[in-house]
């Protein structure tokens, strides 16, 4: 097919969500209670989240519809281009076909409000008038900022303090739309006067920033917590991204694809794009899915799977992923969206099944990924997708060794239109790598060592 760019009409909009766990072959091990250790139900989980999304959370129907006035906001931007890569090919010179979701069309710039949406929508029906909510690169936090807008509710964004101080645009970007984003810690909650008091220098960590949203929303009747990621609910939201490029690669004339490449940070742009093609998968399609990771953050390649609070303060349910350790800080890299010391339980349950693999990479190869990227197909990507990209292009080159032409598809999850500072430093040669020390992660294991351990926890 000669068309490089794919479209849907707007009628073609998912109109329910795919839910992985109608069909995984293990469901993730239940959430525990950060007081009791015991596993949690839905009256633990209702003072931070409305009932219809904890219903959502722990359930194993295989389609959920979505509701006709979150359609509605969708429909602004959705349904997503796919985009055959053909420039990029030429560019990298490979006979595989390389083809990219774009999710950089939505107001927000990213994926982010495919989830921001319904979770703004849910929470103004159970009659909340306030969210609050982390951010590392702000993609999620202005999502939940335009969400609270559409549906007339106050957003408290606790934004990760070294993305405020790189990303101010991201910033007014929320405030824009009504927000009021502080830098985490703050001197707002506990958990922040506590972090500043021990370190008034703290770049922060998403695990900070949640405690931060967590309490704020426990401590106040008229306030839910909301979550960009890691939540069952929060992939579920996200799968109209895959079950779009289902279709868009049937009318690109694809049978079957061979790859599928997503950036992990908390899981939901991986788990958006993927959990429709592991759907597949488990039904008996030959699919090689993998989840890219930066090598400053390496959750899924280096960190044991286990049972561990989702925050710092150790405020949220104990969940069973694969983490770096509740009080683990990233270096300060450029792919804010990715500094996240835990993943998703279902994104760490389909890794222990086999049926995903990850990678790791330095920032510098991601970056000189991205503008090979920028320079061949012209957009400019985030960071975090950068990593994707550089995914794809790994997996064309393994296909060319191999003397097989395949079909790759990534999800290109926003622009970078608000990362410039991170390009300037590339290009001008002061862009550094991390490789996390082993004694680094050692160090922070520790404090896990004392918690439950799930079934198959690592040695």
């Amino acid at each position: 097919m000669a068309d490089t760019k794919i479209v849907l009409p707007d009628s073609e909009i998912p109109r329910s969500w795919y839910n992985i766990l109608a069909d995984a072959p293990h469901p993730p091990q239940p959430p525990l209670h950060p007081g009791t250790g015991q596993p949690i139900g839905p009256d633990d989980l209702a003072p931070l989240f409305p009932m219809d999304l904890i219903l959502q959370e722990v359930s194993t129907d295989r389609e959920i519809p979505i509701p006709d006035e979150v359609l509605d906001v969708l429909s602004l931007w959705r349904p997503t281009p796919l985009h055959r890569a053909k420039r990029l090919e030429r560019e990298i010179g490979t006979a595989s076909r390389i083809y990219y979701k774009y999710e950089g069309g939505s107001p927000a710039g990213s994926h982010k409000p495919n989830t921001a949406v319904a979770q703004a929508f849910y929470n103004a029906r159970a009659g909340r008038t306030r969210l609050a909510t982390e951010t590392g690169a702000g993609q999620w936090g202005s999502a939940l900022a335009f969400a609270c807008q559409a549906f007339g509710l106050e957003c408290k964004v606790y934004m990760v303090n070294i993305s405020y101080q790189q990303k101010p645009y991201r910033r007014v970007m929320m405030e824009t739309w009504g927000a009021q984003v502080v830098a985490s810690p703050s001197p707002d909650t506990n958990a922040g006067r506590g972090i500043r008091e021990r370190d008034p220098e703290s770049l922060g960590s998403l695990g900070i920033a949640i405690s931060e949203a967590v309490e704020d929303a426990a401590t106040r009747d008229d306030t839910s917590y909301s979550l960009g990621s890691v939540l069952n609910h929060v992939l579920l939201h996200q799968t109209v991204i895959g079950q779009e490029a289902q279709r868009q690669l049937a009318l690109a004339g694809e049978t079957g694809i061979d790859v599928v490449v997503g950036c992990v940070g908390g899981g939901s742009n991986f788990g958006g794009l993927a959990l429709p093609f592991v759907g597949d998968k488990i039904a008996g399609a030959e699919i090689e899915i993998i989840a890219t990771e930066p090598a400053a953050c390496p959750t899924l390649t280096r960190g044991p799977f286990a049972y561990d609070f989702g925050d710092t303060a150790q405020l949220t349910p104990l969940v069973p992923m694969h983490t770096l350790g509740h009080d683990f800080v990233p270096p300060g890299i450029h792919a804010g969206g990715l500094r996240y010391h835990g993943v998703a339980p279902i994104v760490s349950q389909l890794l222990l099944d086999g049926l995903i693999r990850a990678e790791a990479y330095t920032q510098n190869d991601c970056f000189a990924a991205a503008l090979r990227f920028a320079r061949s197909e012209g957009i400019i990507p985030a960071p975090e997708s950068s990593h994707a990209i550089k995914g794809a292009i790994d997996a064309a080159k393994r296909a060319d060794e191999s003397g097989s032409s395949q079909a790759i598809l990534f999800n290109l999850s926003g622009h970078g239109h608000f990362d410039m500072a991170a390009y300037e430093s590339y290009l001008h040669g002061s862009l550094e790598d991390f490789e996390l020390p082993e004694e680094e992660i050692q160090r922070a294991l520790r404090a896990i060592e004392p918690l439950p351990k799930p079934a198959g926890a690592s040695a």
